[in-house]
């Protein structure tokens, strides 16, 4: 009759353990299988106690039972701070690991030493093997860790649910059974009910209650629950790789946006394919690229194999709890927002085109307002620009990465040459209509329109979204007439203090000054305003801007030729430079007349 009882908690704690592998998730906490692990062998030391028939197995069968004894305590603890989300550190916990491995330390000394049982006594009572045992105080030690356990246990679970509103009230109360039914068998544990141990079946009813919860916690493992309703919609895909890059599974979807995914062996690396240099390897080199920066760069867009559905790729590390195991690409159908994006950004490219259209009038009416008041300046703004788009085609051409020339920035200098001299619009007519020569104090005056030029250039610019074309602006404005030796103004900048917008808008300047007609000079002939330039190199100009200067320099001089033959041109011409009112002669200093 007892060794049916203990048969059939062997045999329902068993069956108990298989229903927990059939509804096992990968989410869920190791520590709930140790449980089970645990009563199974305590339930099996229960049997191997009953059936004994001498000292030797029924000390073997007691070692059994406390390897139970240990540990259950410990797990049960352990699941019990994490489905309360309680941070253990790690050190604590491998030292409550530590403390129950010395405890079935000794445990395994019985039968050798009297360290944990003083003295056994075996005999059999009434058909029943009986185990005499005499306890030390290693024993005394093994109850108190024990109950210290359960004590911290309780006190989480206590702890969670009246701090806590993100854990389950529900899930708390179910763990608090299985905690109370493990204390109240360890404690009647050498009491029995028509001589039946009561401890097996305790731990039975404690996994039964450990089913219920686990039942509970998959409908709260949202992350679980949400991967697989997304995966079942139909238009989610899931691609999976290991730090090696080796291929480790997808699902339909995925197969059916990245065909040649079908391709690829489990456990194989995809670099070996040559099939993925252009979506997968693109996407996670720069994904890793930003990584190591700090910086972030996981959404990618592709299209499905037909060109018909559109894609979100999310990629990101894959981690087996906080172990980084590899890499995710999470694929998420956006056709519809995708086209109606198409759809809405165009209508704002449209807008936005006309709007830049306006805005560009604007300021080439300004440029043209602020030239018609000094009586010396047409065409100038028409004719600078030119020249500047001129030679920043050929530093783009030639320089073989020597400047770092974008197509954004040859946009922006060239759309912001005709500013360079707004800031004449401050100066008085006075000044900037004299047609003689300036005074000092005049010049000085006069000077101030290159920082003034980058206030009213930061004002008129600074409700528009382009602010990389705002400061190209406000530093050609500002600089264009310091000197790479530093003599020149507003700031006496030198070198590469300079930005470089600056240093070509100075070229732009000072050729047009000099090759055009003025009402106080002749213009220069093409070769002494090449002199001259040639001869600034170095000292008013950055040298390195000279090769790509004397490429430009054929089309400065044919532009320059098809004006002078253009009748209707011809009153742009006259255009004296606005800090100098006298002949220009290659021995003058073009720092004081520019």
């Amino acid at each position: 009759m007892l060794t049916v009882y203990y048969i059939s908690m062997v045999i329902i704690s068993v069956a108990l353990t298989i229903v927990l592998v059939l509804k096992w998730r990968k989410r869920f906490d190791v520590s709930f299988a140790l449980v089970f692990l645990m009563v199974n062998i305590s339930n099996i030391g229960y049997l191997a106690a009953q059936t004994s028939g001498n000292l030797e197995e029924a000390l073997l069968s007691q070692k059994i039972i406390y390897l139970g004894g240990c540990f259950l305590p410990l797990f049960i603890f352990f699941a019990v701070i994490r489905l309360s989300r309680f941070h253990v550190p790690q050190w604590v916990r491998a030292i409550m690991v530590a403390i129950s491995v010395l405890l079935y330390g000794g445990v395994m000394t019985i039968g050798f030493f009297p360290f944990f049982y003083r003295s056994a006594i075996f005999k059999i009572t009434d058909g029943m093997p009986v185990l005499i045992k005499e306890y030390t105080m290693v024993h005394t030690l093994f109850n108190v860790v024990i109950f210290l356990y359960f004590l911290a246990g309780i006190g989480v679970l206590i702890h969670t649910y009246l701090k806590r509103i993100d854990v389950s009230r529900k899930i708390l109360k179910l763990l608090l059974v299985p905690f109370l039914l493990c204390v109240l068998g360890f404690w009647l544990d050498k009491s029995s009910l028509f001589g039946l141990q009561v401890l097996p079946l305790l731990y039975d009813i404690a996994l039964v209650i450990y089913l219920i919860i686990i039942k509970e916690i998959s409908m709260y493992d949202i992350i679980d629950m949400g991967i697989d309703a997304l995966a079942r919609e139909g238009d989610t895909g899931f691609i999976s790789l290991d730090t090696d890059l080796d291929y480790l599974g997808s699902n339909e979807v995925a197969k059916n946006i990245i065909p040649d995914i079908k391709r690829v062996a489990i456990d194989t690396c995809i670099r070996d394919y040559r099939l993925f240099d252009d979506n997968l390897i693109k996407w996670l080199n720069e994904f890793l690229a930003a990584e190591s920066e700090g910086k972030k760069r996981d959404q990618f867009t592709c299209k499905s194999a037909d060109g018909n559905r559109v894609y979100y790729v999310n990629v990101s590390n894959l981690f087996d709890g906080r172990k980084k195991r590899g890499y995710q690409f999470f694929f998420v159908d956006y056709t519809k927002d995708y086209n109606y994006n198409v759809r809405l950004e165009k209508e704002v490219k449209q807008k936005t085109a006309h709007i830049v259209e306006m805005h560009n009038a604007l300021i080439m009416g300004m440029a043209t307002m602020v030239e018609s008041r000094d009586n010396s300046t047409g065409g100038h703004i028409r004719r600078t620009s030119e020249l500047v788009r001129i030679l920043i085609e050929k530093i783009r051409r030639y320089s073989n990465g020597e400047f770092d020339i974008t197509d954004e920035f040859c946009e922006a200098i060239i759309k912001a040459a005709p500013m360079h001299d707004l800031g004449k619009i401050a100066v008085d007519d006075e000044i900037l209509r004299k047609p003689g020569r300036f005074e000092p104090w005049e010049f000085e005056k006069m000077k101030e329109h290159a920082h003034e030029g980058a206030r009213i250039v930061h004002e008129v610019l600074k409700g528009t979204d382009d602010d990389y074309f705002r400061e190209i602006a406000q530093n050609v404005a500002h600089f264009h007439h310091e000197r790479w030796d530093g003599s020149g103004y507003p700031d006496k900048l030198s070198g590469e203090q300079i930005p470089l917008e600056a240093r070509i808008m100075a070229i732009a300047d000072v050729y047009d000054a000099l090759v055009s007609k003025r009402v106080y000079k002749e213009k220069m002939s093409f070769e002494q305003a090449d002199s001259i330039i040639r001869e600034g190199m170095g000292s008013q100009f950055d040298a390195r801007l000279e090769p790509y200067y004397n490429k430009a320099r054929p089309e400065f001089e044919h532009y320059y030729t098809e004006i002078e033959n253009d009748v209707t041109e011809k009153e742009d011409m006259i255009h004296p430079i606005c800090n100098h009112r006298t002949t220009l002669t290659r021995k003058e200093n073009l720092h004081e007349n520019l």
